[in-house]
């Protein structure tokens, strides 16, 4: 007499269903950094319209021996636009850190009347320590200066992967009119760097600086 045959279930090529979940959520968060990085690489361009009286250079790192290549470079880009127009007012954003020998803001205005800036057009914000208080400040400053933000056009300097977030914020400290200049990034560990971080700085920014 045969014995029955006795079926035993195969689990093969089935994954667990934590496993699942797991590679569900690091898909979805995949996605929506993608999303967040478009939004990003929207904004890295030089966007000027109207005829703005104002520039507003946001600040990056000073190093020993002066400003980081990042900082370098949006000093560089404030430079060829202010060749033609000399007479904008210039706040120069940013705080001193523990590692720097000096406020962003002083090594930023150094570095225009080095070439050619006139010191009595540079406004000074040495008390921000990131791009919401960099904006938040020199709205403060502009508006000490009878320059009201809602009334007056701005230029925002930075690299490009900054912009799209320096843009949302400004509109936030009341800037309505609100242009930008896209500056390079030379170093490219830095640039590497500042596009992975930048995504998430966005989200950062959009729930917790207001």
């Amino acid at each position: 007499m045969s014995r029955p045959k006795i079926e035993v279930a195969s689990y093969k090529g089935r994954r667990p269903r934590w496993l699942n979940a797991l590679l569900t959520l690091i898909l979805a968060g995949a996605m929506v950094f993608a999303v967040l990085l478009g939004v990003v690489l929207s904004g890295a361009h030089s966007s000027v319209s109207g005829d703005p009286q104002v520039m507003i250079v946001l600040g990056c790192q000073v190093k020993p021996w002066g400003p980081s290549v990042l900082l370098q470079d949006r000093l560089d880009t404030a430079l060829a636009y202010l060749q033609d127009h000399p007479d904008m007012t210039v706040v120069a954003c940013g705080g001193q850190g523990a590692d720097e020998p000096e406020s962003e803001a002083r090594a930023i205005a150094g570095y225009l009347m080095e070439h050619g800036v006139d010191k009595g057009h540079i406004l000074l914000d040495e008390d921000s320590h990131n791009t919401h208080q960099n904006l938040k400040n020199a709205a403060r400053l502009l508006s000490e200066e009878k320059l009201e933000p809602a009334h007056t056009q701005v230029v925002v300097v930075s690299n490009g992967f900054h912009l799209a977030r320096a843009r949302m914020l400004a509109q936030r400290c009341g800037f309505e009119e609100v242009s930008t200049l896209a500056a390079p990034e030379s170093h490219l560990p830095s640039r590497l760097k500042m596009y992975l971080r930048e995504p998430l700085a966005l989200v950062k920014s959009f729930v917790a600086d207001r």
